[in-house]
């Protein structure tokens, strides 16, 4: 006979409860990741839930090298073969066949590490991106090539900040994307609702000030800001010159410009009431998308790539927004950061180093290869020499959404792009106490200062060291 397990009251409430943090921790987890259903990696397109099968371009020339390169990024995979594609055409004495392989993003950072560490099974290139980059440049042996060979000759004409993300002792180890300059989205039509001139909005003061009168005139928000995620409060603090860390390593997590900065963001909540929690509580969940698709709030401020954002999921907007600088924090400061990214690099295990350099080379820096990150991502190039090309002003679905201005915003904000420090070992779990702790507590709950979180938050960081 088998025996009845009769549960008791405690043991079945016991269950209840663990039951529940095991899915808030999920919850909390995806969120930090940037994560929903479809998880969304900064700087790119949503990325692949599970591993896809591998895509191979075959050059069908006996001599071709092959080459396998792994990504997260679904639109980057495209990239990546129409590169291969036309090297092949323009290269026939030095043809690739490139294997590509689309993982999910924690997937494939974690495999990547456990290749490179073993010393085996690495692919030769590999989007790593900026936030984990850290971890690989950890030690004093580098297993990525650096790439400086393709790189220094060509410094004049980039924007070199973006560059020095991916540095480490002179050496750059990767090659972005994008600029990633953010700027400030604008719907005119909440904005000339309000009787705000856009053009006139030159500082965050200004910025604060229409703000109170769109929410007078129309009801609407000016600005939302996240709660489980950093995008609202990174580029805030980079753009007025600070970080997390010094170039030293030292923690500045906690520092005055930091701390004013969140102040301001909480200002904006519940002394201004301007801004509003951002539905699913960061800018990449599908609840933020549907009510920003619905005319809710006047503006957000997000790096350049977030244009595929609106392009993707907000499509009742288009022709109803534009695009701007940031305002300043002062007359003369910075009116951008460089945020977000993804640096390809090439493996210490890749066959033919050379080959795959002048590859990057081709599809990344190069005056056509820079254009195509735009013309087929969407993506501000990293070559500043291109921004007043006539090929660069060819309408594509970015133009007709926003209009033809985006350029001359590139132009503008070019000169304020500078380094961030992400390649401290340590930024990675910073980044995610920003998140999960300081953001939530202060912004969601209002249940912290923000001095008080971001000094916790500094000494968890310190005590790692």
């Amino acid at each position: 006979m088998v025996p009845i397990l009769i549960e008791s009251k405690e043991e079945s409430l016991m269950k209840k409860v663990l039951a529940l943090i095991l899915a808030l921790t999920l919850v909390i987890g995806l969120a930090a990741c940037g994560g929903s259903a479809t998880t969304t990696a900064a700087g790119g397109s949503a990325t692949t839930e599970g591993e896809a099968a591998p895509t191979t371009v075959d050059s069908g020339k006996e001599n071709a090298v092959d080459l396998n390169f792994w990504t997260f990024q679904e639109l980057h995979n495209q990239f990546m073969i129409d590169a291969v594609n036309n090297w092949n055409e323009l290269n026939p004495d030095r043809p690739i066949n490139l294997t590509v392989d689309v993982y999910s993003y924690d997937e494939l950072h974690s495999k990547l590490q456990i290749a490179l560490q073993t010393g085996s099974g690495a692919p030769d290139l590999a989007d790593i991106e900026i936030s984990k980059y850290a971890n690989f440049l950890m030690g004093d042996t580098v297993p990525l090539i650096p790439l400086n060979s393709v790189i220094d000759p060509e410094k004049e004409n980039l924007i070199m900040g973006r560059f020095d993300n991916y540095a480490k002792d002179g050496n750059y180890y990767g090659i972005d994307y994008h600029v990633g300059a953010t700027v400030t989205y604008y719907n005119t039509e909440i904005m000339a609702a309000a009787g705000v001139d856009i053009d006139a909005i030159k500082t965050w003061d200004d910025y604060v000030a229409a703000g109170l009168k769109v929410k007078e005139k129309t009801g609407k928000y000016m600005m939302a800001t996240e709660t489980t995620e950093h995008w609202s409060y990174y580029p805030l603090l980079v753009q007025k010159g600070s970080d997390f860390f010094t170039d030293s390593g030292e923690v500045i997590i906690d520092n005055e410009t930091n701390t004013e900065v969140l102040q301001w963001l909480h200002d904006q909540l519940y002394k201004n009431e301007i801004a509003v929690k951002a539905p699913g509580g960061f800018f990449h969940a599908e609840e933020f998308w549907a009510y920003f698709n619905k005319g809710e709030i006047a503006s957000i401020t997000m790096p350049l790539w977030y244009l595929g954002r609106f392009t993707d999921y907000m499509p009742d907007l288009a022709g109803k927004m534009t695009v701007r600088p940031m305002p300043v924090w002062e007359e003369g400061g910075a009116n951008s950061a460089g945020m977000g990214g993804t640096g390809t690099s090439i493996t210490t295990q890749c066959e033919d180093p050379e080959l795959a350099k002048d590859f990057l080379y081709f599809a990344k820096i190069s005056k056509d290869g820079a254009i195509k990150t735009w013309s087929v991502l969407g993506f501000d190039p990293l070559r500043k020499d291109l921004y007043d090309d006539p090929k660069m002003r060819e309408p594509n679905k970015y133009t007709e959404y926003f209009g033809d201005n985006l350029f001359d915003v590139m132009l503008e904000t070019a000169d304020s792009i500078g380094k961030i420090v992400v390649t401290d070992d340590r930024f990675p779990n910073a980044v995610s106490t920003i998140q999960k702790n300081v953001m939530y507590r202060v912004l969601e709950e209002n249940s912290q200062t923000p001095a008080d979180a971001l000094k916790e938050a500094a000494d968890e960081i310190r005590s790692m060291s």
